[in-house]
């Protein structure tokens, strides 16, 4: 699938705070805890669980939320398909950061260890 303008500008306008609970959701349902789900979030964007509910309060955009992050300097190391899109070929930074973390909270639901899912260089 390739990645249109139009998506790019859906995904920018998409209020983190909406999305989220489903976050909580999907990895709870599968026997993950929030507090992983934090651990995952904190490891890509920086944030603090303090500044991970201050941005759902504020109910930012994933593009604001996204600019205030400090991504993760292993993050290109997600890769593989989300959403029918390959992460490594989208273009667009915003939505290839919403995808790393799409793909981040569907692998700690599918039970991956954290070690795996943090990409920690050897």
């Amino acid at each position: 699938m390739e990645v249109t303008p139009q998506h790019n500008e859906r995904i920018a306008k998409l209020k983190f705070f909406s999305v989220y609970p489903h976050y909580v959701t999907k990895v709870e349902k599968k026997g993950r805890t929030k507090e992983e789900l934090h651990q995952v979030i904190t490891w890509l964007t920086g944030f603090d669980d303090h500044k991970i509910q201050a941005l759902i309060t504020e109910e930012v955009s994933f593009k604001v939320f996204f600019e205030q992050a400090n991504i993760h300097p292993n993050a290109h190391l997600i890769t593989g398909s989300i959403c029918g899109y390959k992460i490594q070929d989208i273009d667009n930074t915003l939505t290839r950061q919403t995808r790393y973390l799409d793909k981040l909270v569907d692998e700690l639901a599918k039970g991956k260890k954290m070690e795996k899912i943090l990409r920690e260089t050897k």
